[in-house]
């Protein structure tokens, strides 16, 4: 029976993967490299250790990892200042079951603490997650399993006992590997067919992951 669920962030409870993804092709651009979606798409959810040479293997080594990315982030955040940030479709509503029935709940994400933790305050959920657990508080990020494995240890749950949202494949693998079940809410991609062994499900908003839990525990 699953007794937790663990959230990915961006793209899963907000809607961050779209700006993520202008912001690093703007980013890019601005500094010489013609990135394009495909190569967005390509870095979803993982973690600098991973993103930085894949990129350096698409552009070159003068790709300046560092450097584009923090110019992506002054962008992300000038953007979300302005405009605030969006909640993705069925949020609440999952959330309020899982509390009403006592589902323990956190978050599993490649984003930093300190974002992170804004993020969820500004949104008024923080509260609703026992564990919050960051691409910065892990040593080997998305696609590795030790970010899930972590959050399952933080719920003092086990990983057959837990529940995964994601919506990108490096997520998915990631939660796979540690042994969670896996259910994808597609956002910038739908899923291809590669990733589908390791899915339990694929909906099409957050609420409609209500309806999988009542049969799974009923």
């Amino acid at each position: 029976m699953i007794h937790g669920v663990i959230f990915d962030m961006d793209g899963l409870m907000i809607d961050t993967e779209k700006l993520l993804a202008k912001y690093w092709i703007q980013a890019a651009q601005e500094a010489g490299f013609p990135m394009r979606m495909e190569h967005v798409l390509q870095i979803r959810s993982l973690s600098a250790i991973y993103a930085k040479p894949k990129l350096q293997a698409i552009f070159g080594e003068t790709f300046n990892y560092e450097k584009i990315r923090a110019r992506r982030r002054e962008l992300t955040a000038e953007h979300l200042q302005r405009y605030g940030i969006e909640k993705k479709s069925g949020l609440d509503e999952l959330l309020n079951f899982l509390q009403k029935e006592n589902y323990f709940a956190a978050v599993a994400t490649a984003t930093d603490r300190t974002r992170t933790e804004n993020y969820l305050h500004q949104l008024g959920i923080r509260e609703k997650f026992s564990a919050i657990i960051c691409g910065d508080m892990v040593t080997k990020g998305k696609p590795e399993p030790e970010i899930y494995l972590t959050a399952c240890r933080m719920l003092n749950l086990s990983p057959a006992e837990c529940l995964a949202l994601e919506d990108s494949p490096n997520g998915i693998l990631s939660a796979y590997r540690a042994g969670c079940q896996v259910i994808m809410i597609p956002d910038l991609s739908e899923p291809e067919e590669e990733i589908f062994p390791y899915l339990t499900a694929c909906v099409s908003s957050l609420d409609k992951v209500i309806d999988f839990l009542k049969g799974e525990n009923s």
